[in-house]
């Protein structure tokens, strides 16, 4: 019997989207035209589809800059991470995931900035017909993951909670658009993974949530810096800068989470659907926090972790990965999420 697949049309884009949260792929980077300030200072900043600069362009955070922006786009977060390592980058957003693997091969790295929103969108997905219904049901089975990012710590953490450890698991290390075909194919019988996949498996009714995030990963996503950049004092100024438009853009999404949809739907070339359910389960919930103690260990368990399961080369501090200049008066880490509600 034919299994159903997913439209071509709603996989060509979202190959593009593998997201601040994705894994090992190859950097795929292009420079922005660094037309949307003034003056001799050009800020470079590192981007994924659909990411900082749609978002800052959608809020209206893109006008009256006293500096240049040039934009380089990313596949995933591991190799916009290895441009801020190279200094070829000097900011960039990513997940909760990817800055303990970079802080693991000992990256000069640093976490400036820091948004906490809730984990629904991070979910085990398992086909609509599928006979699992509880976590526990995992063992034996194959489940699809990208390796290095926050799906792939939520399944190790999902694991334990429901009793089973890694070893217990057939997992599949896959990017998201070659898990989302295993997945829709029947090759794998689960896929750890984040929004947009989630909220498009789920509004194409080819799968549903076996479990999520919630209560098991930390919600967290950051914006991580060069200390070069961090020591030369008009860039820093810079970044602060930035930084406070990405924080008012973030905010602007919770009231305007249409209008977000709307573009992040024009930018990336997900159905108007599958952003605002996106939008409505995850981007709209994020409070932007400070880099605090409790930050700190809660990045500090997913790196030991995974140090424990030998996927981290060495033990990892992780306090020694983070910059707490731009914290001002914002809100601990600890700062529930927004919830949005339907008006």
């Amino acid at each position: 019997m034919r299994r159903r697949l997913l439209p071509a049309v709603l996989l060509v884009p979202l190959a593009l989207l593998l997201s601040a949260c994705g894994g090992t792929s190859a950097a795929e980077t292009s420079a922005g035209d660094g037309t949307d300030g003034k003056g001799s200072l050009t800020l470079n900043v590192g981007d994924q589809k659909g990411g900082s600069e749609a978002i800052l362009r959608a809020a209206g955070e893109l006008k009256n800059l006293d500096y240049e922006i040039k934009w380089s786009t990313f596949t995933s977060g591991p190799p916009l991470l290895e441009a801020v390592n190279a200094k070829a980058v000097d900011i960039g957003g990513v997940g909760n995931t990817p800055p303990v693997f970079a802080a693991g091969a000992n990256s000069r790295i640093k976490v400036v900035a820091a948004w906490h929103g809730t984990s629904k969108g991070d979910a085990i997905l398992v086909p609509e017909g599928s006979k699992l219904t509880k976590p526990a049901e995992l063992r034996g089975r194959s489940i699809a993951v990208a390796q290095g990012s926050s799906a792939h710590y939520q399944l190790v953490a999902s694991l334990k909670k429901a009793g089973l450890t890694f070893s217990d698991v057939q997992v599949k290390y896959l990017q998201p658009a070659d898990a989302l075909a295993a997945f829709t194919s029947g090759k794998v019988d689960a896929w750890a993974v984040w929004d947009p996949y989630t909220s498009q498996v789920l509004q194409a009714k080819q799968g549903r949530i076996l479990t999520t995030g919630e209560g098991v990963t930390n919600g967290l996503s950051f914006q991580v810096a060069a200390p070069t950049a961090l020591n030369d004092r008009k860039k820093s100024a810079a970044i602060e800068d930035y930084l406070e438009r990405l924080r008012r853009a973030y905010a602007w999404v919770y009231d305007h989470p249409e209008e977000w949809a709307t573009e992040w739907a024009k930018d990336t070339g997900l159905p108007y659907e599958v952003a605002l359910a996106s939008v409505k389960r995850t981007n709209a919930s994020r409070v932007a926090v400070a880099v605090d103690e409790p930050l700190i260990a809660s990045e500090q368990r997913i790196a030991d972790a995974f140090t424990s399961l030998k996927l981290i080369p060495r033990e990892v501090d992780f306090g020694t990965f983070v910059d707490t200049r731009y914290n001002g008066d914002l809100p601990p880490s600890t700062a529930k999420p927004r919830v949005y509600k339907e008006s």
